[in-house]
């Protein structure tokens, strides 16, 4: 082989190993130079929903609904509607709440002996496990007016 042959084929082999370097080496962009250097990063919070990447997880439940009360509303101290029935089974919790605009009174459940007190802008609540089968009157106790019965079944 001539010398200028050598030098070629050293020339070309030179030129293959460095376009494999380039090639099989990492990084070599500015963009992997940045990404290199340490800065403070933030700590990123975890997702809302508390899932993990790659892992399906099923939505928190909802809350449970807020207790529901029976409500009398009281005017000029008598019962708005007339009398109020409430029914309950024996075992039930029963939650009774008595609102009024322009009464200020004493609620008593007899039989229970429950009490509460009512006021413009304080409505009074009575809440108990019923544990007495029968019927009840809920009255205003300073002016004995009879504004409900609780009705407590088997």
């Amino acid at each position: 082989m001539s010398k200028q042959g050598r030098i070629g084929l050293i020339v070309a082999t030179l030129v293959v190993l460095v376009v494999a370097f380039v090639v099989l080496s990492p990084g070599g962009d500015d963009e992997s130079d940045q990404a290199n250097t340490t800065t403070p990063v933030a700590p990123v919070a975890p997702p809302a929903t508390g899932t993990t990447a790659g892992t399906p997880t099923t939505p928190a439940p909802p809350p449970p609904p807020a207790p529901t009360f029976e409500t009398i509303r009281v005017k000029a101290s008598q019962p708005v509607g007339g009398v109020k029935t409430v029914t309950a089974n024996k075992g039930d919790r029963v939650r009774i709440q008595v609102t009024s605009t322009d009464t200020t009174d004493e609620i008593h459940l007899h039989g229970y002996d429950k009490y509460g007190n009512v006021a413009p802008g304080r409505r009074a609540r009575l809440s108990f496990k019923a544990n007495v089968e029968g019927i009840f009157e809920i009255e205003l106790h300073g002016s004995g007016t009879q504004i409900g019965k609780l009705v407590v079944e088997p």
